[in-house]
């Protein structure tokens, strides 16, 4: 059935809010399908109880809309881009993928290109977001609350406020920018108007604390100001109490850095050995390991006697896997860096930072995942203080094959994700070339699918800012992969 002909005066389309992306949809649908051209279109905010031109076409009967199914997704993350012409140009995409249904893989397109800008800027606000919201207390006991101000440019709160609720279930909190606020009161999540930075607090108890705590963190021999601009632009610096530290620390870093180096001890942090004697068993080392264990919760407790190979010696303890013991996907790292080592957990340093925050925006929740090493206990230099990485052997990567066996065993995962050159031997029981495989799906003999990528520390490496953003992007895009493998 033809759609119906229409008068060819101009429709306006009202939507809700700058972020109303369902009323949006539907009123593209209702047009397209009436073959409204982009230019008879008007698009704004709010509502006009005295415009005729309110009143959409109604879908035609039997007409159906058909449009690649990956355009929803890039136009919902688009939709809060600050762009006031972003909803005219999303219709516009829309009414040439209908003709046009391999547009969005034609990356030389303009409109293609522009898509993915609109995107990628969406994506990056909303790291921003996740890096430099600050919350200050306010209130004590019962009345305890916290509050903090930020400035997105894009319309990202809605879209962001899930991600603050999953890290700070616990406390009630609101976040105010200048178009909309989000409101956590423990039970309930709220979205209301923006608010002026007057309405947030200026500082409270633990400021001094944590200034104190950023000044004695800074590593005046690492500093590469171009990079750190980059990573925290100028223009966040004013809604960041850490800021006001930061010239003087650049001012100053050369001197501190030579400090610094004179004053490196030659011999390893004593409370190393302490830690190390606190958690290790008091019991006789066992070269073979207990077979007896029938959950991931005796298999962790057998593995804190391991000692399979040397590297047990100087490690603090055994870092096991951690995360549900049915979990659909498995996450296999290379070892454990010098945190974990400390904290007895996996992925929890700087790498483990960045790899929960690309699972986060690629939609995979952390939660439900199992994270592992190929080896479990860290394996380093000493160089003074600090405990440099240095790259587990083919020999000891085999001699802990056996425990990521176990683990699957138990777990019996759908899918098993290879992060780096030492995850893949330890699954796959050969070397591979990571660069080459990546993004692959390789099946072991026994049905288990193994999903190959880098190891996200791989991206802390990177000097250059946008070869680093680009590997970010492209690690992204491999979590999204995970996630459509898995079917979640």
């Amino acid at each position: 059935m033809q759609p119906a002909q229409l008068d060819l005066a101009r429709y306006t389309v009202r939507l809700a809010s700058q972020t109303d992306f369902a009323g949006w949809r539907d009123a593209a649908r209702r047009l397209t399908l009436n073959e409204v051209r982009p230019e008879d279109i008007s698009w704004g905010v709010g509502s006009d109880a005295n415009d005729p031109r309110d009143a959409l076409p109604a879908v035609p009967e039997g007409a159906q809309l058909t449009v690649p199914r990956e355009f929803i997704a890039h136009a919902e993350t688009a939709f809060c881009h600050s762009d006031p012409g972003r909803f005219a140009f999303l219709y516009w995409m829309l009414c040439r993928l209908r003709t046009e249904p391999k547009l969005l893989a034609i990356a030389s397109d303009p409109d293609t290109r522009r898509l993915e800008a609109m995107e990628k800027a969406v994506r990056r606000d909303s790291h921003k977001m996740h890096a430099f919201v600050r919350f200050r207390k306010i209130g004590y006991g019962e009345d305890e609350h916290y509050v903090a101000w930020f400035e997105p440019e894009h319309f990202i709160v809605e879209r962001n406020a899930d991600f603050f609720v999953r890290r700070f279930t616990g406390m009630r909190w609101t976040v105010l920018t200048p178009y909309a606020s989000a409101d956590w009161n423990g039970e309930r999540l709220a979205i209301g108007p923006g608010a002026a930075k007057g309405d947030a607090p200026d500082q409270d108890d633990t400021e001094a604390l944590w200034l104190t705590y950023f000044q004695n963190i800074f590593n005046p021999a690492r500093l590469k100001v171009k990079a750190m601009q980059k990573e925290m632009p100028k223009k966040y610096w004013r809604n960041l109490p850490e800021a006001s530290l930061i010239p003087d620390l650049i001012a100053g870093a050369d001197e501190a850095a030579r400090d610094m180096i004179a004053r490196l001890p030659t011999m390893p942090a004593p409370h190393h050995a302490k830690l190390q004697a606190k958690h290790w068993p008091k019991r006789e080392p066992a070269e073979a390991p207990d077979d007896d264990a029938n959950t991931i919760s005796e298999l962790r407790e057998a593995a804190k006697g391991c000692r399979r190979c040397p590297l047990w010696r100087d490690a603090t303890q055994t870092v096991f896997g951690e995360g549900p013991d049915d979990a659909k996907v498995v996450f296999v790292g290379e070892q454990p860096g010098d945190q974990e080592d400390l904290a007895g957990k996996p992925f929890v340093g700087p790498a483990g930072k960045v790899f929960d925050a690309i699972l986060d925006d690629a939609g995979v929740d952390r939660q439900k995942v199992y994270v592992t090493n190929a080896v479990k206990h860290f394996k380093f230099e000493p160089r003074g203080k600090r405990r440099i990485h240095s790259k587990p052997n083919a020999g000891e990567v085999q001699a802990c094959r056996w425990w990521i066996g176990r683990e699957l065993e138990l777990i019996k995962p759908d899918l098993a994700v290879a992060l780096g050159a030492t995850a893949a031997l330890s699954l796959l029981g050969k070397a591979i070339a990571v660069t080459k495989m990546r993004g692959q799906v390789i099946e072991r003999e026994d049905g288990l699918r193994v999903f190959i990528t880098i190891h996200p520390s791989f991206i802390l490496r990177i000097h250059e800012p946008a070869d680093k953003e680009a590997e970010r992007e492209r690690f992204l895009s491999d979590m999204r992969e995970v996630k459509r493998l898995i079917g979640s």
